[in-house]
């Protein structure tokens, strides 16, 4: 065990990431050696930020505070200490569950770790974060919480209700974050077309974007996890006037069925969803769409999944993700529908759809090839250079893998000429 090391290990989305990366930063103010998933565990103080958004990371997050129960019984680490979502749903019951632990905490009262442990919280450091991404980009939340409705989903229940943060004060963050080299920023909140609603009485996320392209030294702005309900269409002309903001949106469709959507408590039909897509790309002309899809919520038949398929077929999605329905305790779906579609035919048909999904996306890749793009490069490997476009976001999307012609420095951007491609990753040189 290290004298004044503290590790943070994060688990779940990109918003967890925000929070530890600011925690991280109050206990380097307090004069803590702070390392994030450290490849060795062996801090005075161990803290687990944890996701509680389906079973998978639910398991995930139990397991890891198990082995670090056992790494303290046996001296490896000191104090354990657990926040975030899952704590947040199951508070009670983990402290029951979990006696190794010296506390939890919740998704929003983690500051008061800092004085539990006879430290100060440093108000005038609210804003500013260690970050453990590549320094040329970083994660922006713009927002907390979510005020939908949706049948499956349980993050409403560890986040509350939607609380925009002021457009100042993400602007700051901003400016700041360009200071320390920063030039990629991943917007990101739970529901960023609802921004604004709350605080400013309209969506405000077109002027939001607005404003943070306006500032020197943003380069690329990429939007995440967008909701198709009411989308503010203002949104659209912003990223096609905007040189950097990239020609990419997230946003999480589930489903295509109208039975389904209604089921899922959607908001939407499915006219609705293939005209708003229709005028996403007529609007933003090489627009790259990614989506994330649901298959075995309860009630869903054979023909609502056929209407999935040829959904994904039709539309060709230069992004998808797709994952199984999670029966989560306090949902809607958990207290008004029974979970009948067998795992195993969830399991048959999330693997149907991203076979299906993985020859569209090997026949997109191959349209680039010969075609001339703008790569931030991230890291340098030994016989090449990793990089990705403007339609490519960290760890989730495809890579641009950059033979070794010259030297490349990472956080730079170069014009790369495509090669060769597979399913999910392009190959090619930089012009010279």
């Amino acid at each position: 065990m290290r004298k004044n090391k503290v590790d943070i290990i994060t688990l779940g989305c990109s918003k967890n990431l925000v929070d530890s990366e600011q925690l991280m930063r109050q206990f380097v103010a307090n004069g803590y050696k702070v390392e994030h998933d450290p490849h060795k565990i062996n801090g005075e103080i161990v803290v687990v930020n944890t996701c509680g958004f389906i079973g998978d990371a639910q398991e995930e997050s139990i397991n890891m505070i198990l082995e670090l129960g056992e790494a303290k019984k046996k001296g490896k680490i000191g104090q354990l200490y657990v926040m975030g979502c899952l704590t947040e749903r199951f508070l009670e019951d983990m402290k029951q569950e979990l006696p190794e632990v010296d506390r939890f905490y919740g998704k929003f009262n983690w500051k008061e770790l800092l004085a539990d442990i006879g430290k100060s919280y440093h108000r005038e450091l609210a804003s500013d974060r260690v970050l453990t991404t590549p320094k040329h980009y970083a994660y922006l939340k713009i927002a907390e919480g979510c005020d939908r409705t949706c049948s499956y989903c349980a993050i409403p229940i560890s986040t509350g209700h939607y609380q925009s943060l002021p457009m100042e004060e993400i602007e700051n963050q901003v400016r700041l974050l360009v200071k320390q080299g920063v030039k990629e920023f991943q917007v990101i909140a739970q529901d960023l077309t609802y921004y604004g609603l709350d605080l400013y009485k309209r969506y405000a996320l077109p002027e939001l974007v607005e404003r943070l392209s306006d500032i020197p030294g943003v380069e690329w702005l990429r939007l995440h996890y967008g909701y198709p309900s009411h989308f503010p269409y203002d949104l659209l002309r912003v990223m096609r006037e905007r040189e950097n903001v990239c020609k990419y949106m997230d946003i999480a469709l589930q489903h295509i069925s109208n039975p389904m959507l209604k089921k899922m408590r959607r908001n939407i039909t499915k006219e609705e969803t293939y005209a708003l897509i229709q005028r996403m790309r007529e609007e933003v002309p090489g627009l790259h769409l990614r989506t994330t899809l649901m298959v075995g919520h309860p009630g869903e038949t054979e023909q609502d999944f056929e209407e999935l398929v040829e959904f994904v077929k039709n539309v060709r999605f230069e992004r998808m993700g797709a994952f199984a329905y999670s029966h989560e305790e306090g949902t809607y779906s958990f207290k008004n529908y029974t979970d009948d579609v067998p795992a195993e035919v969830k399991q048959e048909r999330l693997d149907y759809l991203m076979r299906i999904q993985e020859r569209i996306s090997a026949e997109i890749n191959e349209a680039k090839v010969g075609q001339t793009f703008k790569i931030i490069i991230d890291h340098e490997e030994e016989d090449c250079y990793i990089g990705r476009t403007e339609f490519d976001s960290p760890e989730v999307d495809p890579e641009v893998v950059v033979f070794k012609q010259l030297s490349l420095n990472p956080g730079e951007f170069y014009n790369v000429n495509i090669e060769e491609s597979q399913a999910f990753d392009l190959y090619g040189k930089v012009l010279l």
